[in-house]
């Protein structure tokens, strides 16, 4: 982006409905991510879904969006970013219709993956957007700072709109919600989104996508196969091999390429790659702790949705004032004191957390208050850190890096922390003689098998208390080692040091 793309007509009034308009797609994505751990259980007995389909239900969306979310980027920059969001919010506001009215799994499945493709086309924009409108860097900096604010408090208030909505309405409702949330922003976008010089230059290169879809696919699926109860050898092989393929031919294709879709020079800037790393590791705490908190309480302390998504809100309500602040404290504290304060809390709440997990709900609440805070400090700066470090004719490029990041921990979470539960699971089951079998593959097969039969719930119950406390001390080991990480990597960014080596939009 050159200077002339900043237009003139952008007042302090238009940039703040700007941040209003780009906010409402962030909210969609996040709510997205997470609005289904609620109500999980419900889609998996009135659909019918096997575990597996279960979570390739939560799998297909971030899975299809960290795939496409790079190229998106770069296509924003050579057509526009305002063009590509508004695009982005037809699709996600279609693809929610088809959601909320599926017939079956399959249905579901895909409409699942062609909301990542709407999310894919806003997300990298919504940053983008940001990062011409707000030319001032102490402006940009609350307006990123609200922006995270969102991602953080979205993420965490999924479960407790999805609860809610369940208790009043059919599953589709979940995905319907967000049709008039869309409406609004395309009525609001156009009025108020900068309308940037694209970049001819630049092009979209479908081969990158297709390598990083490859590698991330082969991932998941190898996650999936060497977690579960009966690991097929074979095919674990060739999923590995394929995500190792995938990502090989990724990073030679990038090399190859004059305009890359990611430029791997930009991880070089150590403030960058402690924001990539901020933001992905505070997502896969997010996304896991929600997803085994909430399916613990529902399946083995009877909790409804609501109850369940009002337990986790304890995430957001910790996040709430330290992701607001963040930005606009940033200038002050520094990075360091941020993300790396933030990992830090965040590493004492999750031990509290896992202390209190099964025995006593006020250390888990507790817990998970602090561990909101924590991520929501590190969250709301961990964007400045990544598009504050690139130039402006990059900020579609690092809007994408960052949304990659955000992704990826999520797909990380439920692809890991939701396999490893269901292991621990199997693995430590002690199921009374005559038992269903269907109730030693899962706690939600138990729940469907068993319902009336209190020995076999009790020992599915005891068994993935075993799983969740698992689930949470993993949690808090990667915390504290994203602690470490991001204090050394922002070892020269403390109290009063720039956060960003691109002040301005010049």
């Amino acid at each position: 982006m050159t200077t002339s793309s900043m237009p003139a007509e952008m007042t302090p009034l238009r940039r703040w409905l700007l941040l209003v308009a780009v906010s409402a797609g962030v909210l969609l994505i996040t709510l997205d991510n997470t609005i289904l751990y609620t109500a999980l259980p419900t889609l998996t007995a009135e659909l019918g879904a096997t575990a597996s389909e279960s979570l390739w239900i939560l799998n297909a969306y971030p899975l299809v969006m960290c795939g496409l979310l790079l190229g998106a980027g770069t296509l924003g920059d050579r057509y526009g970013h305002r063009r590509l969001f508004l695009i982005g919010l037809v699709l996600f506001g279609a693809a929610s219709l088809v959601a909320a009215f599926a017939p079956g799994v399959t249905v579901l499945i895909a409409a699942r993956a062609l909301l990542a493709v709407g999310a894919a086309c806003m997300m990298p924009a919504t940053l983008a957007l940001i990062r011409i409108g707000f030319d001032d860097v102490r402006q940009r900096n609350v307006a990123i700072g609200v922006w995270g604010s969102i991602s953080v408090v979205g993420a965490a208030l999924g479960p407790i709109v999805g609860g809610l909505l369940l208790e009043h309405f059919w599953w589709g409702s979940v995905f319907l919600i967000n049709v008039p949330v869309v409406l609004g922003a395309l009525v609001l976008t156009p009025w108020v989104a900068p309308q940037a010089r694209p970049d001819r230059s630049t092009s979209w290169d479908a081969l990158s996508s297709l390598y990083a879809m490859v590698a991330l696919t082969g991932a998941v699926f190898a996650i999936k196969e060497a977690t579960g109860p009966d690991p097929s050898w074979p095919l674990l092989a060739v999923t590995a091999a394929s995500a190792v393929a995938g990502a090989w031919l990724f990073v030679r294709r990038q090399r190859e390429l004059d305009d890359p879709v990611l430029d791997f020079a930009v991880f070089r800037n150590q403030a960058f790659s402690a924001g990539f790393l901020a933001a992905a590791c505070s997502m896969f705490v997010i996304g896991g702790v929600q997803l085994v908190t909430t399916q613990r309480f529902q399946l083995v302390e009877g909790y409804t949705p609501l109850q369940s998504g009002l337990l986790v809100a304890a995430l957001a309500a910790g996040s709430l004032l330290t992701s607001l602040a963040g930005g606009a404290t940033l200038h002050v504290l520094g990075l360091r004191t941020l993300i790396t304060g933030g990992f830090t809390l965040g590493t004492l709440g999750m031990t509290l957390a896992a202390l209190g997990a099964t025995s006593h709900l006020g250390l888990l609440v507790t817990g998970l208050v602090l561990t909101g805070a924590g991520m929501g400090a590190a969250m709301s700066v961990a964007s400045t850190a990544i598009i504050g470090n690139v130039p402006a004719r990059q900020a579609g490029m690092a809007s994408s890096v960052e949304e990659v990041s955000y992704e990826f921990g999520n797909l990380l979470a439920v692809a890991i922390l939701g396999s490893l539960a269901t292991l621990v699971y199997t693995l430590t089951v002690q199921l009374p003689s005559g038992a269903p079998a269907g109730a030693a593959d899962s706690m939600s097969q138990a729940v469907t098998v068993a319902p009336g039969d209190p020995a076999v719930l009790a020992a599915a119950g005891a068994a993935y208390d075993t799983a969740f406390v698992t689930v949470l001390a993993i949690i808090t080991a990667v915390v504290a080692v994203c602690a470490v990480a991001t204090g050394w990597l922002l070892r020269h960014y403390g109290p009063g040091t720039p956060a960003s080596a691109y002040e301005s939009n010049h």
